[in-house]
């Protein structure tokens, strides 16, 4: 039995290498590993997906076992030859034809979250996120949308065949979302163009605010929020989906860490329910509640 200093050790390599377990994700997305097992009609060595990817022999082989290990492969051996195809996780949230993909996600955190925590001791140091230094550009002219509302906006109305839903997004979002995902619009389903900031708002009895409001300040989810009421149709009702903060703000570790992602991408955060609260109730939303989905995303829904 290992003592509790080398399970200490322990613990601090696995946080040291945690980024190398991220990038080898991000890599094998990016080469096209999971698609190109995904079609193959059969198992293949390590040879033949560096040949058909036109990566080296080496780097190939290395990074599959690795994949072997994080169990997003699985490996069998025939004649001596090791051949390699998806796990069931990776065929269903690393393959582009999966309706689960989450590929184009993982690469956004690639290219862009991955460079702005390189910076995260200096947005710590003085609270501003680190686009300029990553990128050479402000954040407001790089930090677009990375997913489609439309796509929340389709499950809603299939849920609810009667209703009608408006996603309202900048324009640039707009149009790449009926460039990419045209079938999310149909006769129940508009896009409105917009700055919820400064544009007026369309009417409705529910706003859903999904993954919204922690990309910004206290004072501008404030100006959203009294907005928003003032658009609501009597009777109406907000609902914020986010990762909830315990009361203490110290867990649970995956929304601290989105938390922290917020300081280095946006000017926001994540928050606890009573900060939540805070926020909904002098805007004029009472009944303010909340659930805890036991997911990734929490729910909050404030009545006017």
């Amino acid at each position: 039995m290992s003592s509790p200093q080398e399970q200490g050790f322990r613990l601090l390599t696995e946080y040291t290498n945690g980024f190398m377990l991220s990038q080898v994700l991000f890599a094998a997305c990016e080469l096209g590993v999971f698609d190109l097992l995904s079609e193959a009609l059969e198992p293949l060595g390590s040879a033949a997906v560096a040949v058909r990817l036109g990566t080296s022999s080496h780097g190939t082989q290395l990074l599959l076992d690795t994949c072997v290990s994080l169990k997003l492969l699985q490996v069998e051996t025939s004649r001596g030859k090791a051949l390699y195809q998806n796990t069931e996780l990776s065929s269903t949230y690393l393959v582009r034809a999966s309706p689960k993909y989450q590929g184009n996600m993982l690469l956004y955190l690639a290219r862009t979250t991955y460079l702005c925590w390189g910076h995260l001791a200096q947005a710590v140091r003085d609270g501003k996120n680190r686009y300029q230094e990553a990128f050479g550009v402000p954040s407001d002219e790089l930090f677009t949308a990375i997913y489609c509302s439309g796509a929340l906006a389709k499950e809603y109305t299939a849920l609810y065949p009667g209703c009608r839903v408006t996603v309202f997004d900048t324009p640039d979002v707009v149009r790449a979302a009926k460039e990419h995902f045209p079938f999310l619009e149909d006769d129940r389903i508009r896009f409105w163009e917009g700055d919820f900031f400064e544009d007026p708002l369309p009417e409705a009895e529910l706003y859903i605010l999904a993954r919204v409001l922690h990309d910004w300040s206290d004072g501008r989810c404030a100006r959203l929020l009294a907005r928003i009421r003032r658009a609501c149709k009597p009777g109406g009702a907000v609902l914020v989906i986010e990762s909830l903060l315990d009361a203490d703000g110290r867990g649970p570790l995956t929304t601290q860490l989105y938390s922290l992602n917020m300081l280095v991408q946006t000017e926001g955060r994540e928050r606890t329910p009573a900060q939540y609260l805070a926020l909904l109730g002098p805007a004029g939303f009472r009944d303010v509640q909340y659930r805890r989905t036991g997911g990734l995303y929490d729910a909050i829904l404030g009545r006017t």
